[in-house]
């Protein structure tokens, strides 16, 4: 399977790369930064491919983008960064990655987006732009008329994989570490159903078993 993954130099998106390399998959990373291709690469990916979707206009980034059976949007702005890029990356940039996936006919799509994430969230804080941005975003993949998955883990830790989780509609706030994220997604991009969207804690449930 081909998969494209934007924010490739990520710690999920690294992780993940990781897996789907080696199940068999294909993998090409989208990344901002050049000097990121040799992590990248090392890390299982076909291509690193130079490419700031916060900034590239459509052309560019479904030139980018290029031909794949999935995408995964894993990028974002970041915890340093103030509202405006809240905006126009963790929103923004998803919506620049749905219209290459329609551009390409790239049939699925796979966001990382966040408990709590709403589009109606309200307050001016800079974690409430985010939650809102973020919401925003997960709309926008529920409207692109693609398969799409989105996944909406609590706070991210570096803790080590434990391999097993707590999914479903609605769980219980809590942490999980990126890489069970990683191994989240990595199950995903292969499920065939159309939509679903899951939130997704440290627990019990092995990974591989989440979708029953």
């Amino acid at each position: 399977m081909r998969v494209v993954i934007a924010g490739g130099h990520g710690k999920i998106a690294l992780e993940l790369t990781r897996l789907l390399d080696e199940r068999g998959d294909q993998v090409r990373s989208l990344i901002r930064n050049p000097d990121h291709a040799e992590e990248v690469r090392e890390a299982g990916a076909l291509e690193a491919i130079v490419c700031d979707l916060e900034h590239a206009d459509d052309d560019r980034v479904a030139e980018a983008v290029g031909e794949a059976e999935a995408v995964v949007f894993a990028a974002g702005a970041g915890p340093n960064s103030g509202p405006e890029r809240k905006e126009s990356m963790d929103y923004g940039g998803a919506v620049k990655l749905i219209e290459a996936a329609r551009h390409n006919h790239i049939p699925r799509y796979v966001i990382v987006s966040s408990m709590g994430a709403d589009s109606g969230h309200e307050g001016d804080e800079t974690f409430d732009v985010y939650l809102r941005a973020k919401g925003r975003a997960d709309d926008a993949v529920v409207a692109s008329g693609l398969d799409y998955a989105i996944v909406k883990p609590g706070m991210l830790t570096d803790d080590p994989p434990t391999g097993k989780v707590e999914a479903g509609d609605s769980v219980e706030r809590g942490e999980i570490p990126r890489d069970d994220v990683a191994a989240v997604l990595a199950v995903l991009i292969a499920d065939k159903a159309t939509a679903r969207t899951i939130e997704v804690v440290s627990g019990d449930t092995p990974i591989d078993s989440i979708l029953g």
